[in-house]
């Protein structure tokens, strides 16, 4: 075995079992990761689409340096890289086969990984998001809180919580498919809290991830565009958090949008503190790879985040 070399493999359990610790020796920043194969250990394989979802390792020594993910349609998702670790993982992904369609993970290294793609193969690179990675200090209630209450979700707002998913994605550019198997995998933990007017009407939801390697994240959080501007999103996402933080979570984290000026100061003013800057790159074109099999596992179709997701 080379003494720096990325393995490949579709089987979860495997690669959970080569990769876990590295995975909870930095929960915060390896969020995704771990709250994307939690849904899928739970969920099944079919739990982000209809391909197989495809698991990456890189190993130094016998020891698991860095880590990425695919669940097709989506893109790539890798763990921190250094630049020259970035160009090998262009190479393996090359050696391998397939089309890719982007990449997303902290800022330097995916920026590095686009360019190491375009010197591979040709393909141009756009940015599509830049992101912020937040962890909860001390929580703050965002005055003035608006009228109503905080409810979870229940079985009985199931078709709610498809629909908000599904306009949620569509304003994310991100593919629909699976709303209804958010809703349940949600629902079975309590997974989603609405802000409910005084009437009763649901206003704005916040969900939040299963508690992996003790961090959960907030994620989605949606408000339909003619209720913003009035304090539902700020108070959907406080409840959420202290629910979190109350149920024993070590870490709450949420990824905020550069481009929103608005949710980035509405959760610092909930008290959520700056960890590290994110990036999602789209690959477009260039040269399709030559295939072949990695030594560790079969050749597998394509890719996911999220993220904001899972």
């Amino acid at each position: 075995m080379r003494p720096d070399a990325w393995h490949r493999t579709e089987d979860l359990d495997r690669f959970l079992a080569r990769a876990g610790d590295f995975l909870r020796s930095r929960p915060a920043l390896h969020t995704v990761l771990l709250t994307v194969t939690e849904g899928l250990r739970t969920g099944g394989p079919g739990r982000y689409g209809d391909e197989p979802p495809v698991f990456g390792m890189l190993e130094r020594d016998g020891t698991v340096r860095a880590a990425y993910f695919r669940t097709p349609p989506f893109q790539l998702y890798v763990t921190a890289l250094t630049p020259e670790e970035a160009v090998v993982l262009a190479a393996h992904l090359a050696d391998v086969g397939g089309p890719l369609p982007g990449a997303g993970g902290e800022r330097e290294t995916v920026a590095a990984l686009a360019a190491a793609w375009q010197a591979r193969t040709g393909a141009e690179f756009v940015l599509r998001h830049r992101q912020r990675l937040y962890r909860l200090g001390e929580l703050t209630v965002p005055e003035p809180v608006p009228a109503g209450r905080a409810r979870i979700a229940d079985v009985a707002d199931r078709g709610q919580l498809v629909r908000w998913y599904r306009e949620f994605v569509a304003e994310v550019d991100h593919p629909a498919n699976g709303a209804e198997a958010w809703a349940d995998a949600r629902l079975a933990y309590g997974g989603v809290t609405f802000w409910e007017a005084p009437d009763g009407t649901p206003v704005s939801m916040a969900g939040v991830t299963p508690k992996v390697a003790g961090q959960v994240r907030v994620a989605p959080v949606y408000t339909p565009p003619h209720l913003r501007g009035r304090g539902y999103a700020g108070a959907a996402t406080t409840e959420v958090s202290r629910a979190a933080r109350d149920a024993g979570a070590d870490e709450v984290l949420l990824f905020t949008d550069l481009a929103n000026p608005t949710s980035n100061g509405l959760y610092q003013r909930i008290g959520y503190r700056p960890v590290a800057d994110f990036a999602v790159y789209d690959f477009q074109g260039g040269r399709e790879s030559q295939g072949g099999q990695d030594s560790q596992g079969p050749r597998a179709p394509r890719d996911r985040q999220g993220q904001s997701s899972s």
